[in-house]
């Protein structure tokens, strides 16, 4: 799908959430903490719907704005969200104030963690190289670059969290 083409998304009567950042900003423990306040919740995860390598790799696997563009099928994403009934749902993920998703949430958060910190954060999770600038770390960030230029997530977010001290974040909008 074209960056930029809405697509008719299906909608629920669920209060909808969405919870946005870096990678390693801390979008699936906020996800969780949410989930743990006692409230009937569902979960989705963006990264459940990935694009097969063929579409995600087709501008080549060092790509950044292959990132950008083909990672996740947004398209399945936003049926998935309409057809959830819960309470809440709540949906984590990179990319979740894109065009093709924004409309989606009645509530969204956008977990602002510069990557000179988050991509250390990562090295824990994924064994990855901890230096932001290192060429294994070019794809993701600099994809994510591009969506922060052309979204601007912490305009379009209801909520804004400085995530950067994961044992004290703070509100910022």
């Amino acid at each position: 799908m074209p960056h930029g083409e809405a697509q008719p998304i299906a909608r629920s009567s669920a209060a909808r959430v969405g919870i946005d950042g870096v990678d390693g900003a801390g979008k699936t423990t906020s996800a969780d903490e949410l989930r743990n306040l006692g409230h009937p919740t569902e979960r989705l995860h963006v990264d459940d719907f990935f694009n097969p390598p063929e579409v995600r790799y087709r501008l080549g696997r060092h790509s950044s704005e292959g990132f950008w563009l083909d990672s996740y099928d947004h398209e399945s994403l936003g049926l998935a969200v309409g057809q959830k009934r819960a309470t809440i749902l709540i949906v984590d993920g990179l990319f979740v104030h894109r065009d093709e998703l924004v409309a989606l949430w009645n509530y969204s958060v956008f977990l602002d963690v510069s990557f000179d910190i988050s991509v250390p954060r990562m090295v824990a999770r994924d064994g990855t190289n901890p230096d932001p600038s290192h060429a294994s770390q070019h794809r993701s960030v600099e994809g994510q670059k591009i969506y922060f230029r052309e979204c601007s997530p912490w305009d379009r977010a209801t909520l804004v969290i400085d995530n950067s001290n994961l044992s004290a974040p703070h509100i910022r909008f």
